[in-house]
């Protein structure tokens, strides 16, 4: 299951990389540095070493204006799960800037006025996008046919659903099909490409 793994441990293991394996943030949609609010900073929008941010419990260093806005859940009449505001840092981060009622360049203590296009924006009304704020785990498969067991089916990237997609104790968020680092160098930050639909067919039993 994926967990927060403290600034300077990640930060150890990735100057033991090749450069390839940790540079992908730079020249992906997150990389910012091109942009005159960040300041040229490559990671300092959203995290830094010190005094932090600690109201989204687990936040990896965060350092980025939190999102109080509320959402307009989604709903359909074959969901089977129950859905909750989220809070936590696999969504609550990813909307601080992408639900657009926070700007881009409020970070660092700052309060900014560039926020998000219109492109980029998912709003604060949900029901457009894919669920988030559920729990995904074997019960949840057990009432809905169409979804495969987390605990036991297995992903492109080597582990089941659980481990290698779903945080805490089951949570599917942003983060769950979104990597903001930009680890699988897929489309649109994928963890696992859309090609033939790869990413959509990981969970769903079509």
């Amino acid at each position: 299951m994926r967990r927060s793994v403290p600034f300077f441990t990640a930060l150890a293991a990735a100057l033991a990389l090749p450069a390839a394996a940790y540079g992908v943030v730079a020249g992906s949609a997150h990389d910012f540095t091109a942009k005159g609010w960040s300041g040229g900073t490559l990671c300092g929008v959203c995290h830094t070493p010190h005094s932090a941010d600690t109201t989204v419990r687990n936040a990896p260093l965060w350092n980025h204006k939190v999102t109080s806005a509320t959402y307009t859940l989604y709903s359909s009449p074959t969901l089977k799960a129950s859905l909750s505001q989220p809070t936590h840092y696999g969504s609550k981060l990813c909307l601080s800037c992408h639900d657009g009622t926070v700007a881009l360049d409020s970070f660092g203590r700052n309060t900014g006025t560039t926020f998000i296009d219109s492109s980029n924006s998912v709003g604060t009304n949900l029901q457009g996008t894919h669920p988030i704020g559920l729990i995904y785990d074997t019960s949840l498969a057990s009432v809905d046919p169409k979804l495969y067991n987390p605990s036991t089916q297995a992903t492109p990237l080597g582990g089941t659903i659980t481990h290698d997609l779903l945080f805490g104790t089951g949570n599917l968020e942003c983060a769950s099909c979104h990597d903001v680092h930009n680890t699988q160098n897929n489309a649109s930050l994928l963890r696992i490409t859309k090609d033939g639909s790869a990413i959509c067919l990981t969970c769903h039993n079509r």
